[in-house]
């Protein structure tokens, strides 16, 4: 498989790490605004070509025209992830986008109708869905060991140096605490009791209308209630907690990938180690090789139906707490 990858930003730089080592990976083409940096960091990860902005194309529009590239991860800020993902779909690349997945549930659907239009492979990178530590706790709520999952509550928080200039920060890259932090707790949530059917949302914003912190309650089908916090402007416990009316599971930290869990029922308590090494990201890699090589247009385990829900989810809560960014308001 011969990958491409959109940015040179630090995720890029860790995601990109762990895709040299996967067997059946080539690193062949990189592209950022920067011809220099694009060269740069082609050379220090071992990447065929560099791709920088030019008078005539981008250097994205450069890769997506180029026909050894099989596979793109984009990991461009989220404001840049409809126009550089369409790019690349309609050019017939297999596509691994960052998340959040779009900045709209609008942006998401124009993509995943790209996708089928290409026949071509898309997925949003939820890397937490693909970690042992993960299908583990879903195999045992499955099992009934805890019984029926009523409840959930899930958190994830850090300081954020306040710097305009950062993506988390900027509007028009889609910044704020939802859409940069919400989905990994929201993992927990829908793994265990599914889509929500009623949402209550609470943000606190800057002067700029970015959301700093926001509070999901969250009703699900059979009386199940769930609650989620990202915030921008606290530390936070970082786990999360599945109580079910037997028993409870309550996650390591950090919640977006731990390596353990504890189970109580009955009032006995156990711990599971699950490790998954010191390589995270190579278990989403490893899906996006396996589904494209047997020719799949999506991953079972992260389908196109639950980005495209959990987009139409934020839409709503960006509703209810008055969050809008330049996306929403595309140019005709």
């Amino acid at each position: 498989m011969r990958w491409g990858v959109v940015a040179t930003g630090r995720i890029a730089d860790v995601v990109t790490a762990q895709l040299a080592l996967l067997e059946d990976a080539r690193l062949l083409a990189v592209s950022s605004r920067d011809a220099t940096r694009a060269a740069d960091f082609a050379a220090r990860f071992g990447f065929a070509t560099s791709y920088g902005d030019t008078r005539e194309a981008t250097g994205y529009e450069q890769l997506a025209r180029d026909p050894d590239v099989d596979v793109v991860y984009v990991a461009t800020p989220h404001g840049e992830h409809h126009a550089v993902a369409k790019a690349l779909l309609t050019a017939g690349k297999h596509v691994l986008i960052e998340k959040a997945f779009t900045i709209n549930a609008r942006e998401a659907r124009e993509l995943i109708d790209a996708a089928q239009r290409s026949g071509v492979f898309l997925m949003e990178a939820v890397w937490t869905r693909f970690l042992p530590c993960y299908h583990r706790i879903l195999d045992i709520i499955e099992q009934g060991t805890i019984g029926k999952p009523v409840y959930v509550q899930a958190d994830l928080g850090f300081m954020a140096a306040r710097d305009p200039r950062e993506r988390l920060w900027a509007p028009g890259d889609g910044g704020g605490a939802l859409l940069d932090l919400a989905v990994y707790p929201l993992s927990w949530v829908l793994g265990a009791l599914g889509a929500p059917r009623a949402i209550v949302a609470h943000g606190r914003l800057n002067h700029e209308g970015v959301d700093e912190l926001t509070t999901l309650a969250l009703t699900h089908d059979d009386g199940a209630f769930s609650q989620v916090v990202a915030s921008f402007v606290s530390e936070s416990v970082n786990r999360a907690a599945i109580v079910g009316d037997a028993g409870v599971i309550v996650t390591d930290s950090p919640v977006s990938r731990p390596q353990g869990f504890t189970v109580t029922v009955a009032g006995e308590s156990r711990h599971e180690s699950i490790p998954h090494g010191s390589e995270p990201y190579t278990y989403q890699l490893r899906e996006v090789t396996r589904c494209v090589q047997q020719g799949l247009t999506e991953s079972p385990t992260m389908p196109l139906a639950t980005t495209l829900a959990t987009m139409e989810l934020f839409d709503e809560v960006r509703r209810l707490t008055g969050v809008t960014y330049p996306n929403d308001y595309p140019e005709e």
